[in-house]
């Protein structure tokens, strides 16, 4: 499918944004504080494993990336290639008209 191909299918789920919105608003959270943000800001009852399962997605895409500390996974969300996808259509081409 391909980089951008896969940024779409990651965003194409509402669950796997509304993940993206929890990190960004408390970037470097685990599994268990996403799946306590998604039940109690969101009413989502996934599972640990369903919530993993959208993480592995996000992640593919590259718009989470993760980092480990002893037995914790600390989830972090990386917003370049949204950027790369803006670029893309928004930046102007020489003496091409819009």
């Amino acid at each position: 499918m391909g980089p951008v191909g896969d940024v779409f299918k990651a965003l194409a789920d509402p669950t796997r944004r509304i993940i993206l919105d929890e990190l960004t608003d408390g970037d470097g959270q685990t599994l268990f504080e996403i799946c306590g943000r998604l039940t109690t800001r969101h009413g989502i009852t996934s599972s640990r494993q369903a919530t993993s399962q959208h993480l592995a997605v996000l992640e593919s895409a590259g718009l989470v990336e993760t980092r480990r500390e002893g037995r914790y996974k600390f989830h972090h969300i990386n917003t370049t290639p949204l950027l790369q996808i803006s670029e893309r259509w928004l930046t102007s081409t020489e003496g091409g008209s819009t």
